[in-house]
């Protein structure tokens, strides 16, 4: 029997996140495409339709569960750098994407050579770019969300009913009329923004973090169900050569399906000079030597979905956990002021709820947690 919350969130996606119009193209992705992901997509597809708009389901063998693992265990650097034909058209002439996260094994790529990895990240970076230039003029409009299945539910320590009760709750597609709900969460983190208009310096500090950086002439972008399904932040590109710090992430680091425990970085002027990971030390470091921009700060993010409470090892979730704040290295958004180019975007997240400290150009913005007024 069809869970009606599917079809809720299908809802959300199409006319709130993308708000998909008559005769407009829409891509629906898998990431990674995988069985699971048919109930979601298949609504979706129904909602577009139902908007007057083209849907467009595409794959891509290194986001497809069991070609994936094909891909990074064969493919030589020839393949490992091939880019299909149409990939730049396709980005060129959407109208709106939907990717929708469905994994059934989160750790399948965990013994792949992160070295091909790296080769494959490099070899898309100015599609990624394009990708994000067009999303901040506004031409493109994106959104990324995650289905309920039973790989993410173990990784959460949860049973998959719990799991999607957890889903559609931080969605807030078991309410009656999410897309209202919404638009409330919309206004109430507008007024966080206009707060930091203007301002020039930042300080993060807590248990897990003591950083400094600039934000003169970038801009916070509220993060409201536009962006992420489920949403609850609000994030900025810091000035790429003005952080100086360190941070050390209080849950363990994935990317790309690999594990690498607890990871400190000392960062000066903006760079990674020195970065530990408790366990695949050669992942990390292989990660940050992706290129050029992979060793500076793309994004600074505060979460502020109080329905996420838990660390579910699904940094989808995990960056919008009310009461922590994240670090992305790697690409920036240009819709912030950010310039930091890159094929990566790994983010990183301390916990503030125990005397973390926002200061911002000198004063106490946020405190264990929790905004200040």
């Amino acid at each position: 029997m069809s869970d009606p919350r599917i079809d809720k969130l299908a809802q959300v996606l199409v006319h709130y996140s993308v708000a998909a119009k008559p005769r407009q193209l829409v891509g629906i992705a898998g990431y990674p495409f995988s069985p699971q992901v048919l109930p979601l997509m298949e609504a979706v597809v129904r909602e577009v339709y139902r908007a007057g708009a083209h849907p467009i389901p595409y794959m891509q063998v290194p986001n497809t569960e069991g070609f994936d693992r094909i891909f990074f265990g064969e493919a030589n650097d020839d393949q490992l750098e091939f880019r299909e034909p149409w990939a730049e058209q396709m980005i060129r002439s959407l109208d709106c994407d939907i990717g929708i996260m469905a994994s059934t094994n989160t750790r399948r790529l965990s013994g792949a050579d992160s070295s091909k990895m790296s080769i494959a990240s490099r070899a898309v970076r100015d599609l990624v770019t394009l990708y994000l230039k067009r999303a901040a003029e506004g031409s493109l409009r994106w959104v990324l969300c995650a289905t309920p299945t039973a790989a993410y539910a173990q990784d959460a320590e949860m049973s998959l009913p719990e799991f999607e009760d957890f889903v559609f709750g931080c969605t807030y597609a078991d309410q009656e009329d999410p897309v209202s709900t919404w638009r409330s969460i919309s206004e109430t983190q507008s007024v966080l923004v206009k707060r930091l208009a203007g301002k020039r310096s930042v300080l993060v500090k807590g248990p897990h973090v003591d950083l400094t950086f600039s934000i003169e002439d970038r801009v916070f972008i509220n993060c409201d169900g536009r962006l992420n399904m489920p949403d609850g932040e609000i994030f900025t590109g810091p000035v790429e050569e003005s952080v100086n710090g360190w941070i050390k992430s209080s849950f363990p680091a994935i990317f790309r399906g690999v594990e690498v425990g607890q990871v400190r970085l000392v960062l000066k002027e903006g760079r990674v000079v020195e970065a530990d990971a408790e366990k695949h030390q050669d992942h990390l470091v292989a990660m940050l030597d992706t290129d050029e921009g992979a060793r500076r700060m793309g994004e600074f993010g505060i979460g502020t979905n109080d329905r996420i409470a838990v660390f579910t090892k699904n940094m989808l979730f995990d960056e919008k956990i009310g009461g922590t704040v994240h670090f992305a290295l790697g690409a920036g958004f240009p819709e912030t002021g950010a310039k930091n180019e890159s094929s990566i975007h790994w983010d990183l997240l301390c916990d503030m709820r125990h005397g973390g400290q926002i200061l911002v150009d000198g004063k106490l913005f946020y405190e264990s947690g929790r905004f200040l007024d």
